[in-house]
């Protein structure tokens, strides 16, 4: 079981229950946690496709308390790009003993996930099937160090306190590794390490540009690159942005990581570099290099912008 779930977790293709007849473009996880008011673990008792889920909290992490039990009955984040057969939106969560809520009480006073597919991980035999990114690229992390890192997360992201000295340590501890791949026998290491560099984009917290540069050049391991492209964000400095540079001019890179960097540099004070990013941008590929998946996936219409399209945003923002 515990394989079959790694399969599916890092194939980034898991399959959701039921038939989709409607699809939409799924949010990337600082949306989700920005758009939520309470993060919680619960309970899920029922499930209605139609109707929504009903939840009994066990505690509440983040944000706006919540007690007892209650249905989440919308979505908060749900771009729909198609339908079909007069098919809406449904839920499709499962009953399970344990389950991380991303929920949202909108001005209707109605309880809201992001869409059917994110809002929420499941526990399984003591670990979460965690969305630190997006619910395309997941991991299967500890309860505990999924705790520390999404309640730092979801209360940065709030304008909350959070425990700065203890998440600072574990992203030391993982960085300080070689990096992982996916070998059994490297592969709890491998999410432990997509965690530490998700939650240093997430937070933005300054760490040593040593650490997260192996993880940026780790040729065995596309995500690896992609979390630490992320991470280079929380380094506002002339050298983080030319090593971001050098990947967005290698050929050999993927568009996907290439673009990652790009959003960096969005984030960051690169008007300096705008002559060799408009040098770039000439030669710079069209092709898209999204997230792949299932074409059966309600997620299908998520896209990722090519290089080229990438290239010519942050150059009209600088």
């Amino acid at each position: 079981m515990r394989k079959l779930l790694l399969l599916l977790t890092l194939t980034i293709t898991f399959a959701t229950t039921g038939s989709y007849a409607t699809t939409w473009d799924e949010p990337w996880a600082d949306q989700v946690i920005k758009g939520s008011t309470s993060f919680v673990l619960a309970k899920v008792v029922a499930t209605d496709e139609e109707k929504g889920i009903t939840i009994q909290i066990i505690k509440t992490l983040g944000g706006a308390v919540l007690k007892d039990s209650l249905t989440i009955t919308d979505f908060y984040l749900l771009y729909i790009c198609s339908t079909s057969g007069g098919h809406g939106p449904e839920f499709h969560t499962e009953p399970i003993d344990s389950c991380y809520f991303f929920i949202q009480q909108n001005k209707e006073g109605k309880y809201c996930i992001a869409t059917p597919t994110a809002g929420y991980e499941y526990v399984v035999d003591g670990n979460v099937r965690g969305t630190f990114r997006h619910t395309y690229h997941q991991a299967l992390v500890p309860v505990a160090v999924y705790e520390q890192a999404m309640t730092a997360i979801f209360n940065n992201y709030h304008g909350l306190p959070y425990d700065k000295e203890g998440i600072s340590s574990f992203i030391k501890e993982q960085l300080s590794k070689q990096p992982a791949g996916f070998g059994e026998d490297e592969i709890n290491t491998f999410f432990l390490q997509h965690v530490a560099l998700e939650s240093v984009h997430h937070l933005k917290l300054a760490t040593d540009e040593s650490l997260i540069l192996p993880f940026l050049n780790y040729a065995k391991n596309f995500h690896q690159q992609v979390s630490a492209a992320r991470a280079m964000v929380a380094n506002n400095t002339n050298s983080s942005k030319q090593e971001l540079l050098k990947v967005i001019a290698d050929t050999t890179r993927r568009g996907f990581v290439q673009v990652m960097c790009i959003e960096s540099l969005a984030e960051l004070d690169a008007k300096d570099l705008k002559p060799a990013l408009e040098k770039l941008e000439k030669d710079a590929s069209d092709e898209e290099d999204g997230f792949g998946g299932n074409i059966m996936d309600p997620r299908i219409c998520t896209n990722v912008l090519s290089t080229k399209e990438a290239l010519k945003k942050l150059i009209a923002k600088l």
